[in-house]
């Protein structure tokens, strides 16, 4: 997805299964995954299943048998890992790189502080009655993260912790993708609670619909390829005592952002890169984020805490 997106309307019935694809839906990684793929395909939705289960034992932070929750109890020693969770370790650094900090994939021990130190339903229901204790822990633990690709190690500095979160998922998505095309199939969409990938075209249709929420409304974005991934603030929020807590934490501060935004889309070759994307810009907020997206030639969408709507991408602002 090169440019902006194509259109951008009230929600419409385009958001119903498209004639001759079949909807599955399973939960994974916090979140409902929808697949929409051929209806004489819908079998393989199964092997997709097992795809995230796998890739939600390794990276998940709330099972203490995960191989990430094993690192992060590691006490700054050396803890080797597995393929998937180096790559996924090394891409998130990368991304942290590329953002200056922007992208910390080091911030648990800020959840934690905040009262997401838990599955979020748990969160939900115990966050109110442990006020927040005041203390910060320190931000850009990444700048110290080790990684040894020839012994495949990695290692955290004492007293950070890393989440995956949002990029583990993402990267899930496009692996469930390749995994689909490997297997013959041409036409197919997986989203994760916002973090999506497409290959093909419906039958008949000239791109994908796609709903992003915005307060008060609903809106559709048609996009013809690619993956997107939205960060926004709407379904991971809890009260912390007396405050307010939402999860996408600005690095800078250690404590939840105070952008007024309701979220940000990002259109991207990978959901990854979307992901990424995505969390900058929504931390940078609508002048800073749309500069950040146009220098890397992306197109995104601004939405505000009013509704209101911003455009932006390597052609400009619509």
């Amino acid at each position: 997805m090169a440019g902006p997106p194509t259109a951008l309307r009230p929600r419409s019935d385009a958001l119903l299964t498209p004639a001759g694809l079949a909807r599955h839906t399973f939960e994974a990684m916090g979140t409902a995954v929808v697949l929409l793929l051929p209806a004489e395909r819908v079998a393989e939705a199964r092997r997709i299943e097992r795809l995230f289960a796998r890739w939600q034992g390794i990276c998940t932070r709330f099972d203490p048998r995960s191989q990430l929750s094993r690192l992060n109890a590691a006490r700054g020693e050396p803890v080797v890992v597995g393929e998937l969770l180096f790559r996924v370790l090394s891409v998130a650094l990368e991304a942290a790189r590329a953002t200056d900090g922007l992208f910390d994939p080091t911030l648990l021990r800020s959840l934690e502080a905040i009262g997401y130190d838990h599955d979020f339903a748990t969160v939900l229901r115990d966050a109110p009655s442990r006020p927040f204790s005041g203390a910060l822990p320190r931000t850009g633990g990444w700048r110290d993260l080790r990684l040894d690709a020839e012994r495949r190690t990695a290692r955290l500095p004492p007293g950070v912790g890393v989440d995956l979160g949002g990029l583990a998922k993402g990267m899930a998505v496009d692996a469930a993708i390749v995994d689909l095309t490997s297997a013959g199939i041409d036409v197919a969409a997986v989203d994760a609670g916002g973090d999506l990938a497409v290959v093909g075209l419906p039958p008949g249709a000239d791109t994908w619909s796609i709903a992003i929420d915005a307060p008060g409304r609903a809106l559709t974005i048609s996009v013809p390829g690619g993956a997107m991934a939205t960060s926004g603030v709407a379904r991971r929020r809890w009260r912390q005592g007396m405050q307010d807590r939402h999860h996408l934490i600005d690095p800078r501060t250690g404590l939840p952002s105070t952008a007024d935004l309701h979220s940000v889309s990002v259109a991207a070759p990978t959901c990854a890169q979307a992901e990424v994307a995505a969390k900058a810009a929504f931390l940078l907020g609508p002048d800073e984020g749309s500069r950040f997206l146009l220098e890397h030639g992306l197109a995104g969408l601004f939405v505000a805490g009013d509704g209101t709507t911003r455009i932006a991408g390597p052609s400009g602002v619509a």
